[in-house]
């Protein structure tokens, strides 16, 4: 018995593992949506609280949201979220004018550590921005065990829903129960050996270090956490059906200690949604419901297929199969129901429009996920056809096992696929990514005979809607005020006039803005110029590279 179980699932684990081990780090699930002040912004007096805006909501790492001044000291305080939005307070700098970063690692609403950073400057941009104390990415070994310990949660519900079925409402009285008990215990273990790495996982996920390095405390922040609370109530799901499930896997449980086992087991599989993608998606409860649906239904027909090839079609009299196939038919043609209107609910809502299904790796997985199992569908009809029959003769026994064992198979990837599902950004999340600030533009210091100049040109793109903003200082860096401020950009090694525009002053005085047109990529002298006084003006000048792009209009 133990042998045949290793035939089995050690080629499970084999191709679940292919699929689960390649798996990239997993893409920003919640994404940067704006900021005040705004990212790439050059605002005239300190701010005192700055506030992130994301797409979903968000929880701070603690210690690893910081605002660093141009001389790249900390001055922030305790951030806190409030839904989507992140605030964090700020002191203001010794040396308050030049270029501020801020440094972020938030955790989103479907529990995938997000880390970035935006810069703002005071007065003018910093010839030097500073940088933050350590990089903000996921650790390889990180990236690797997270979709490791979602699959080994979703092969121990594999191994321990259908057999405890099949033992508490179809088990041959002729068969040994000792082997299917077995699985049913090894798949609960398995389930909060998973459920211990993911809590274990999170909290290096959460601070960009690697696996080993995990701290007391940091890891007390995870199991705070609504991620933390729902892997332990799956834990304590997980005693309590220890305790409650010998007599119903011994064919002797009442009614009452079954509807209790089956009402924890949901309890249990609610916690999975509760840990991932639904959690953040709209329709929270329907989506919630349909994977819950989707998981059970999965539980349900791989274990039940599991069960078969490993305990029953071997050794069980072909009248007893003729009698129990059937059955188990039934089963799974609904489950199979259940399972493909659980996805089509999910795929809806994640996936979010038709195209999405080949432009984006969500879709291109949820498409791989249908092609497969059209293909097992296929297979499974063919079973079918053998097993509704009063009696299985012995050749279609044979079938039937090489049919069940291309369905473990081919499910297997199928669940291979979920996992990784799991770590993919939902095709959803496309349009806000497209959506989400990104710091572009050109900004740099000029050095004239009279003045010295800071300026920043956003977005640099080919067209008229790009903003300039300038700064005039003193040689010896004292805000200068303008009389008259204009720039001008030519096109170089092209024999186009150069556009000459002028800026506006704002106040203060030595601040003025306006924008800049290039009407072609390339690469163009920028001259600013400048007049102090009646009698006092000089340019200075720069080149700026204008990439080939569609314009922003």
């Amino acid at each position: 018995m133990f042998v045949r179980c290793l035939r089995v699932l050690v080629p499970l684990l084999f191709v679940l593992g292919l699929l689960v081990l390649p798996a990239a780090p997993a893409s920003a699930h919640a994404s940067l949506l704006g900021s005040v002040p705004a990212p790439g912004s050059i605002i005239g007096t300190s701010p005192s609280e700055i506030v992130v805006t994301f797409s979903e909501g968000v929880t701070p790492v603690s210690g690893r949201v910081q605002v660093l001044d141009p001389e790249g000291e900390r001055i922030s305080g305790t951030a806190r979220a409030e839904g989507s939005v992140l605030r964090i307070p700020v002191r203001k700098a010794g040396q308050p004018l030049g270029t501020y970063l801020v440094s972020y690692r938030v955790i989103s609403a479907d529990s995938h550590p997000v880390g970035g950073a935006l810069t703002f400057s005071v007065g003018a941009p910093s010839a030097r921005p500073p940088v933050p104390a350590a990089a903000d990415g996921e650790h390889r070994s990180v990236a690797l065990a997270n979709p490791v310990t979602r699959f080994l949660g979703y092969a121990g519900l594999t191994l321990a829903v259908g057999p405890a079925l099949f033992l508490a409402l179809l088990w041959p009285r002729t068969r040994s129960r000792t082997g299917a008990i077995r699985m049913v215990y090894a798949g609960l273990g398995l389930i909060g050996v998973a459920t211990l790495g993911s809590l274990w996982t999170q909290a290096p996920a959460s601070t960009g270090a690697p696996l080993w390095d995990v701290a007391p405390a940091e890891l007390g922040e995870v199991v705070a956490s609504p991620y933390g609370l729902a892997h332990l109530a799956r834990l304590a799901v997980l005693g309590l059906l220890a305790g409650l499930l010998p007599p119903l896997l011994r064919g002797a449980a009442g009614r009452p200690r079954g509807l209790a086992v089956i009402g924890l087991a949901v309890a249990g599989t609610v916690t999975w949604p509760l840990t991932g993608h639904a959690a953040a998606a709209p329709l929270t409860a329907a989506i919630v419901a349909s994977d819950v649906v989707h998981i059970a239904a999965m539980s349900v027909w791989l274990g039940g297929l599991v069960t078969l090839t490993v305990f029953l079609l071997r050794r069980t009299h072909p009248r007893v199969l003729g009698v129990l196939l059937p059955h188990w038919s039934r089963w799974a043609a609904l489950s199979v129901v259940w399972l493909v209107a659980g996805g089509a609910v999910q795929s809806v809502v994640q996936v979010g429009s038709i195209g999405a299904l080949w432009e984006n790796n969500y879709g291109r997985l949820v498409l791989a996920k249908v092609a497969i199992l059209a293909a097992v569908l296929a297979v499974a009809a063919y079973a079918r056809s053998l097993v509704n029959r009063r009696q299985v003769p012995e050749g279609g026994a044979g079938r039937i096992r090489a049919t069940v064992g291309l369905e473990v198979l081919a499910t297997a990837v199928i669940l291979g696929l979920s996992a990784v599902l799991v770590q993919v950004n939902p095709a959803r999340s496309a349009t806000v990514d497209q959506g989400a600030v990104r710091e572009d533009g050109v900004s740099q210091t000029l050095t004239g005979p009279l003045f010295t100049l800071q300026f920043n040109i956003f977005p640099v793109d080919v067209g008229d809607n790009n903003t300039i903003h300038t700064f005039l200082y003193t040689p010896a860096g004292a805000p200068q005020p303008a009389v008259e401020w204009s720039v001008s950009s030519k096109l170089l090694d092209q024999d186009i006039e150069p556009i000459t525009a002028p800026l506006l002053p704002l106040i203060p005085r030595h601040h003025a803005v306006g924008a800049i047109s290039f009407p072609l990529a390339g690469t163009y002298e920028v001259s600013f110029t400048a007049r102090i006084s009646d009698i006092d003006r000089a340019t200075v000048k720069t080149t700026v590279t204008v990439p080939a792009g569609t314009a922003r209009r």
